[in-house]
């Protein structure tokens, strides 16, 4: 099956920037969509899962990864998900996030990350404030001149949807959620917030570790 660029897969480069220094991780994507993602990350992993409830994507991600022993993909919203007793060294969410309830999906991917593991989101945010608005509209030249250079493919048949959340509530959630996460905007009208779980967690007290 063949690749192609669009405003999401411009920032698989951060993500596999991220994977590639890390020993054989597993990795989890939350909302695959055709599995573009899993099979660039499959080399550098030791196994890549992916979830996805759009059953015409779902489809097409297990055609793409059909001969990529270390893949696999599950039909499945993430809060439904059921990973047994499996915890991941690395989840991502691109484009997928605002889908779903902020709060609780990264409570669940929390829960589901090992101690030392990382969580990596390529989100879309809504436009609220002045500031939301003058950003974008700075960034549209080059937003164009990106998708042209490209030659963005606009529509590759998976379900979209606006946000109804600002960057600053992404920003406070994530603050309440993930102590030490830290979040910036992006070109293409995304940010990027990474994590990396603490690596001791008792009793509800977390311990950050040093920046």
């Amino acid at each position: 099956m063949v690749e192609y660029w669009n405003h999401n897969t411009a920032y698989h480069p951060w993500i596999i920037g991220k994977v590639s220094g890390m020993r054989a991780p597993d990795v989890l994507d939350v909302g695959c969509g055709e599995g573009l993602l899993l099979q660039r990350l499959a080399p550098l992993c030791a196994t890549v899962t992916g979830i996805e409830p759009d059953p015409g994507a779902a489809e097409r991600a297990s055609a793409r990864l059909m001969h990529t022993p270390n893949a696999s993909v599950t039909r499945s919203d993430f809060l439904a998900f059921d990973a047994g007793d499996r915890l991941f060294d690395v989840i991502t969410f691109v484009a997928a996030l605002h889908h779903m309830d902020t709060r609780s999906s990264l409570a669940k991917a929390r829960a589901l990350l090992r101690p030392g593991g990382k969580l990596l989101i390529v989100g879309l945010a809504a436009n609220r404030t002045f500031t939301d608005w003058m950003l974008s509209a700075f960034a549209l030249p080059w937003v164009r001149l990106g998708s042209m250079l490209h030659r963005e493919s606009r529509d590759i048949g998976v379900p979209t949807a606006e946000s109804t959340e600002s960057v600053a509530d992404i920003r406070a959630i994530a603050r309440e959620s993930l102590p030490g996460a830290q979040l910036r905007r992006g070109l293409y009208y995304r940010y990027l917030l990474s994590w990396t779980k603490p690596t001791a967690e008792a009793d509800g007290a977390v311990a950050d570790p040093p920046r």
